[in-house]
């Protein structure tokens, strides 16, 4: 069997638990974004994009919509006769059954399955993150620099520094320190989860990890130390594109008003818009705009039906805003039917809500209003 040349692995089992209702029968990545995507869908895009042709989708919490979703890979074009998608669940062996304890621990239940491919690199990644990026790219630079684990980095504020594993590096762009959470910087290189790592290192290391009972079994907390321990070539690749951790609700309404603000503006080189984002065809009708409607600087989905006024708003498909309702700066979800006389701002509404006439949900942009079961 001819040797793979990379195998992505996303790291998909998060409850997101700070995105509060939204996550309680669904796990982060699954969650609706954008429009007419679900989160997980840029990282596999990113996959399909980059020429990564084998991925494992590793899910633990809420894992039974998010398995399905993903199913073997056909809406990202990572099926074919030279690609595999596969969803890699906690499972019962001979040794027990056990949840995935980190995001080490996660990647080290699935060394079988890794060897069964025998690639020569590793692509460790989040499925609930949303940006673009060419993964070739930084495995070229991997390759060019000699590493055994190459981080990609981006360039934070001091003020944000401290909520990130932070990189030091010297002048060539090695890592020569790290520091998890740090009150007090050193370094304004904040690492994005994203690793690639020589794959017969990353499974010595692993294998390390394993046998050490007072380890977390956790990529920043131990792998990349015991790395540094040993004086392994570590290598920061510095991404400079857009990026968000949509891991609260502050977040994600901020990364969903980016969309709205970026479709009305000329600069998107680098932006939340960029190469294609592949998802599920929900088959909805055309959508319906009524003849007393507004809609003003909105992104409006198939199957959606506007009767209203909607204003700097994400409306997802099938949605219905009734006559005299009065929607803006707001991310409105699948299936929610807002009867008449609302008045909703800043607020994100989850899915299949029902928002009764003559309802107001008034939030702030620093108080983000969340309507969800």
């Amino acid at each position: 069997m001819a040797k793979t040349k990379i195998v992505g692995m996303i790291l998909a089992g998060g409850k997101g638990s700070r995105l509060l209702a939204l996550t309680h029968k669904n796990a982060k990545p699954g969650i609706s974004f954008g429009g007419k995507y679900r989160i997980i869908d840029y990282t596999l895009s990113n996959c399909a994009n980059s020429n990564v042709n084998i991925v494992g989708v590793l899910t633990q919490y809420e894992s039974t919509f998010l398995n399905t979703y993903i199913g073997n890979g056909e809406k990202w074009g990572l099926n074919g006769v030279r690609s595999l998608t596969a969803t890699l669940t906690p499972r019962q062996t001979d040794q027990g059954q056990a949840w995935y304890a980190g995001t080490a621990d996660a990647i080290y239940q699935n060394l079988e399955w890794l060897d069964e491919k025998d690639p020569a690199y590793v692509l460790i990644l989040s499925g609930d993150h949303i940006y673009h990026m060419d993964y070739e790219l930084m495995l070229n630079a991997h390759i060019e620099n000699d590493a055994a684990l190459t981080i990609a980095v981006l360039d934070v504020s001091l003020e944000e520094a401290s909520r990130f594993g932070i990189m030091i590096t010297n002048e060539d762009g090695y890592v020569i320190d790290f520091e998890e959470k740090p009150a007090k910087p050193k370094s304004t290189l904040a690492s994005m989860g994203i690793y690639i790592f020589n794959y017969k290192r990353l499974r010595e290391a692993l294998m390390e990890d394993a046998r050490d009972p007072n380890s977390s079994h956790d990529f920043g907390k131990n792998i990349i130390p015991s790395l540094l321990k040993a004086n392994d070539k570590i290598y920061a690749y510095v991404f400079d594109g857009y990026w968000k951790d949509v891991g609260t609700i502050s977040s994600y309404w901020r990364a969903s008003m980016d969309i709205v603000d970026e479709i009305g503006s000329v600069k998107k080189e680098k932006g939340i818009l960029g190469k294609p984002i592949y998802t599920e065809d929900t088959n909805s009708l055309p959508q319906y705009i009524g003849k007393e409607a507004r809609i003003k600087d909105s992104v409006t989905n198939q199957g959606a039906i506007i009767l209203g006024e909607v204003s700097n708003s994400i409306i997802f498909n099938e949605v219905e805003v009734h006559g005299d309702s009065h929607v803006t700066h707001s991310v409105i979800m699948p299936n929610v039917i807002i009867e008449k006389n609302c008045e909703i701002a800043y607020a994100v509404v989850g899915p299949e809500q029902v928002i009764k006439e003559g309802t107001k949900i008034i939030g702030t942009p620093d108080d983000i209003k969340l309507v969800a079961i």
